[in-house]
C-alpha cells in the first residue's frame, strides 16, 4: 500500500501541474475554484466532434452554444469502468482520465483473489483479455485454462481463460492492464494479447496500473468523486474454499467503505443479483437506500409492468439500472421516446440510469446491441447526444455510464444539469 500511495501522490500532484506557464497555473487554479478544488475538467475536441455530427435541429443549436470556458464535474457523468474506449478498462490510469472529464462518480467493479481479496476487474474471468497475465508463464500456468494457440489447420482459435480467483493479491498487483481484446488467430501468448477494435486505441495502453478495490477507494478519495462499485456475479462455485459466501462477499465490499471512512450518501453500490441489493437494503440499510439494482431480465410484459416496478419499490429498491435499448422505443414518427419500461419504472418512484454510451464504436449502422430498440433513429456518432437528451429529459435518468465520459459531461453542462 504504502508504494501506492506514493505512486498516487505523484500522480495526483501531475494532475495540479499542467505547465509552468504563470498562464496556464492562473487560469488552472481559476479552473479549480470553480470545481471545488478538484482538477479542472477537460474534455478534448470529441463532444464538439459529436455535436457537429448531429443533425440540424433545436438541440444541436443548444449544444453549440455551450460555454465550455465553465464546466463542472457532475455526478450525471459516471465514468463506466474508468474510460475505457481509449484507456486500459479498470486501471488507475482509465480512473484518473475519467475524473478528468468530469465523471462524478467513476466505477469499480469487484471481484475476489485466492485469498479472498476484493480487487477492480469487469469480471472474475477476464484477465486474460484485460491483462498481461498469458504471457507470464508462472501465471499463465495457473489459469483455469492456460493459453493455447490457434490451430490454423483446423480453424480452431486460440483459448485462454484466467480467474482473478485464479491467483493471489500480491499476483494481481504484478500485472499490467491492457485494452479489452485478444487475438483468436495468435499462434504465442504475445500474438494473443492483441487484437483492439480498430476503432478503439493502444495508444494509452503503455501504462495500465492494476487497482485492489481498497486502492481505488484511496484514488477515487484523492480525486474527489463518487464511488459506484458493482459486485460482479462469481463464476465459481459459492460459497468459494467451502465457507465464503456470497453474503460473506457483498458485506466484505461494503465495509471496505466503512474502514476507509467514506460516508454512504457517496457510494451507490451495484449489482445484477437482486438478492445482493437486497442484502445490503436489509443488513446494511446505509449502502442499501442507495443501491442499483442492474436490471438484465428478458423485457416481457410481466419484467416491464408497473406491478414488476412496484415489487421491486416494495421490497427496498430504489435504483434501477437497465441497458439504454431497455428505456427507449420508436413511435410513428421513428422518434426516440421512453418506452412502457421506463415509462413504469418512474411511475414506481423507481431512479433509473443508463449502461452505457459511447461503448458500441461508429453508430453508422444503427449502433449494436445497446441501441437495438431504436436502430432504425440511429444513423450517425452523434446521434448518442440525442439518446443522451430522450435519457434525460423524458426518461428522467438521474445518470448515465460512458466509456467516455466527456460526452456526457459535456451534454450535463450545456443543459444546467447539476
Amino acid at each position: 500500500m504504502t508504494s501506492f500511495r506514493s505512486g498516487l501522490a505523484i500522480l495526483l500532484a501531475s494532475l495540479f501541474v499542467l505547465s509552468g506557464c504563470a498562464t496556464a497555473i492562473r487560469d488552472q487554479n481559476r479552473a479549480k475554484d470553480l470545481n471545488h478544488g478538484q482538477p479542472a475538467v477537460q474534455l478534448g475536441p470529441r463532444p464538439a466532434w459529436l455535436v457537429d455530427d448531429m443533425d440540424d435541429g433545436p438541440l444541436k443549436e443548444r449544444l453549440k452554444r455551450c460555454d465550455v470556458g465553465r464546466l463542472s464535474r457532475t455526478d450525471f457523468s459516471i465514468g463506466h469502468r474508468g474510460a475505457p474506449l481509449q484507456f486500459p478498462e479498470h486501471t488507475l490510469e482509465s480512473y484518473v482520465a475519467a475524473a478528468r472529464m468530469g465523471a462524478g462518480i467513476v466505477e469499480c467493479d469487484v471481484a475476489f483473489t485466492a485469498d479472498r481479496e476484493l480487487v477492480c476487474r469487469h469480471a472474475q474471468n477476464d484477465l486474460h483479455t484485460t491483462t498481461n497475465i498469458v504471457t507470464i508463464p508462472e501465471l499463465n500456468a495457473k489459469c483455469t485454462q492456460p493459453f493455447m494457440p490457434a490451430d490454423p489447420a483446423s480453424g480452431l482459435p486460440a483459448r485462454a481463460e484466467c480467474r482473478t480467483s485464479d491467483i493471489t493479491l500480491k499476483e494481481f498487483k504484478s500485472l499490467k492492464g491492457k485494452m479489452d481484446a485478444f487475438n483468436p488467430m495468435a499462434i504465442t501468448p504475445e500474438e494473443f494479447v492483441g487484437g483492439t477494435a480498430n476503432w478503439r486505441t493502444d495508444l494509452y495502453a503503455s501504462r495500465g496500473t492494476l487497482l485492489s478495490h481498497r486502492e481505488s477507494i484511496e484514488l477515487f478519495k484523492a480525486l474527489g468523486v463518487k464511488m459506484a462499485p458493482e459486485l460482479k456475479t462469481p463464476v465459481v462455485d459459492m460459497p468459494y474454499q467451502d465457507d465464503y459466501t456470497q453474503q460473506d462477499y457483498a458485506r466484505q465490499m461494503i465495509q471496505d467503505y466503512v474502514d476507509a471512512g467514506v460516508a454512504p450518501r457517496n457510494v451507490r453500490a451495484q449489482s445484477f443479483l437482486l438478492d445482493d441489493v437486497l442484502f445490503w437494503v436489509n443488513e446494511m440499510p446505509d449502502f442499501g437506500r442507495q443501491a442499483m439494482f442492474l436490471d438484465q431480465e428478458t423485457i416481457t410484459p410481466e419484467t416491464s409492468s408497473l406491478a414488476y416496478m412496484e415489487n421491486l419499490k416494495t421490497q427496498g429498491v430504489n435504483i434501477i439500472g437497465p441497458a439504454i435499448w431497455k428505456m427507449l422505443t420508436l413511435n410513428d414518427q421513428q422518434k426516440i421516446v421512453p418506452s412502457e419500461y421506463a415509462k413504469n419504472a418512474r411511475a414506481a418512484g423507481l431512479d433509473m440510469i443508463a449502461w452505457t454510451v459511447e461503448r458500441s464504436g461508429p453508430l453508422g449502422k444503427g449502433g449494436g446491441w445497446y441501441y437495438q430498440t431504436v436502430t432504425d433513429a440511429i444513423n450517425n456518432d452523434g446521434d448518442v447526444m440525442n439518446v443522451i437528451d430522450v435519457l434525460a429529459r423524458d426518461v428522467g435518468v438521474i445518470g448515465i455510464f460512458s466509456d467516455w465520459p466527456a460526452t456526457t459531461t459535456y451534454y450535463a453542462n450545456c443543459m444546467g444539469m447539476d
